[in-house]
């Protein structure tokens, strides 16, 4: 992962004391897992360029984590790309220039601007390239948006943003210190009020007056006691919630209907929870008469772990089915999911990357082929109705659907297979907005 500034101009050559590293001596430091690098590949009077890569560790990343013995960690790429984690690790290379403090003779340059192209990659991202530009556009860049090319695929989701445009270096570095982790979205460290003072002072003079600065502020803080104390919050009204208790009893209301339909039906002997997290949903389908077999596939060893202790707090209840805790994801080919009764995605699918569905519904339809397949996911429409400053329900949504959206995408993933489809609302219903929460069950009809 690695970012690369060009200068180009009378006065290029004072951006190595902006900085406060020498051209004659390559600059390499550890910090915490990582190896940074700084050369300069060219420096010339009217044209200079930096580059500051990092290169990861891996496994010292893990080595005192709780998460130690999680495969995930091992193929995870977020430790590869551009990140909130890689700005943590070069801001202490690149803290003169940030600060505005280089040697006094050269204050008067801390302002200059620049002609400059400030480059890097690569990041992983959930929004739109036009969505990246619109990050920067406003603060004087032109954008240009590259992606990668797989081993495995032939275009990569990976990009590579280039801007270019006149800025002082101290600027642009304070620009990609805050919208480099917006852009990513994923925080590798624990936040607290430290953030906050970070995204004030390095989002002063240009975040004030950005037409998307709500945004930016919702993710660089992350939680609401944070995004509030920030000088850049501007609080909005909102329509009172009619019924608050409704917010904190969906999730079991969710259950309620999953459990009450699974009774009703002729087919379940062997139920798959996909995605299972602590494993409370499976928990109570070990009481639905009729179980036999309830696989509860979660990625997470943190969280499998959990739902393990939870299985084993009712295990010697009468009549009780418990069930297997494995790992897996909706990502790979299982066998071991096929030709169940039931498949369930309880509140899921919003978490995958909505290019990354299509694939998936063509797994679980076309190759694990259950009975019933039943998917919940909010209804975006019902948001309105919640006290809540955050644009989606949950920080790690990578979407929520419109009734409208989700029935087109379910009617998309069934067209091919022989399914039928019934959509219905789970808690709540607005006559206008609907219900909070959108089910759809998908009946495999006989062949």
């Amino acid at each position: 992962m690695q970012l690369s500034l060009t200068v180009r101009g009378p006065g290029a050559d004072v951006v190595s004391y902006l900085i406060a590293k020498n051209p004659n001596n390559p600059y390499e430091r550890d910090e915490k897992g990582f190896k940074v690098r700084l050369v300069y590949p060219i420096f010339t009077k009217e044209e200079v360029q930096f580059v500051i890569y990092v290169k990861p560790d891996p496994i010292d990343l893990v080595r005192n984590s709780a998460d130690l013995y999680d495969i995930t960690h091992y193929i995870n790429d977020r430790e590869f790309a551009v990140s909130s984690l890689f700005i943590t690790t070069i801001r202490k290379a690149l803290g003169t220039a940030l600060n505005g403090k280089p040697d006094e003779e050269y204050l008067k340059w801390v302002d200059h601007p620049f002609d400059m192209e400030l480059s890097f990659g690569p990041v992983a991202t959930d929004l739109h390239d036009q969505e990246i530009a619109d990050l920067f556009e406003p603060i004087g860049y032109k954008v240009k948006v590259e992606r990668g090319v797989s081993t495995i695929q032939e275009i990569s989701s990976a990009r590579f943003v280039t801007l270019s445009g006149s800025q002082s270096v101290q600027s642009a570095l304070k620009h990609v210190s805050i919208l480099i982790p917006v852009i990513d979205n994923y925080k590798h460290y624990f936040l607290d009020e430290r953030e906050i003072e970070k995204l004030d002072r390095y989002g002063e003079g240009w975040l004030e007056n950005h037409p998307l600065k709500q945004f930016i502020v919702k993710r660089a803080l992350r939680f609401n006691a944070l995004i509030s104390q920030s000088k850049y919050y501007e609080k909005k009204q909102h329509i009172p919630n009619q019924d608050h208790s409704l917010k904190v009893r969906l999730n079991d209301l969710r259950y309620e209907y999953i459990l009450n339909h699974i009774k009703t039906l002729p087919y379940k002997e062997t139920i798959v929870d996909l995605g299972a997290g602590e494993g409370r949903l499976s928990a109570q389908l070990g009481f639905v008469e009729g179980v036999k077999e309830i696989l509860s596939i979660e990625p997470s060893n943190k969280s499998r772990l959990q739902a393990i202790d939870r299985f084993e707090q009712v295990i010697a209840k009468e009549g009780y089915v418990q069930p297997q805790s494995l790992p897996g994801s909706l990502f790979y080919f299982d066998n071991r999911l096929q030709n169940k009764d039931i498949i369930i995605l309880c509140e899921v699918i919003e978490h995958i990357h909505e290019d990354r569905l299509p694939k998936i519904f063509d797994t679980i339809l076309n190759d694990y082929r259950p009975k019933t397949l039943i998917v919940t996911t909010p209804n975006q429409e019902y948001n309105v109705l919640y006290v809540m400053d955050e644009e989606m329900r949950h920080d790690d949504h990578r979407f929520e659907w419109t009734r409208v959206e989700f029935a087109q995408n379910v009617e998309a993933w069934t067209r091919d297979y022989p399914y039928h489809v019934n959509i219905q609302g789970i808690g709540e219903e607005h006559k206008t907005y609907g219900h909070p929460t959108q089910m759809a069950i998908f009946r495999r009809e006989e062949e």
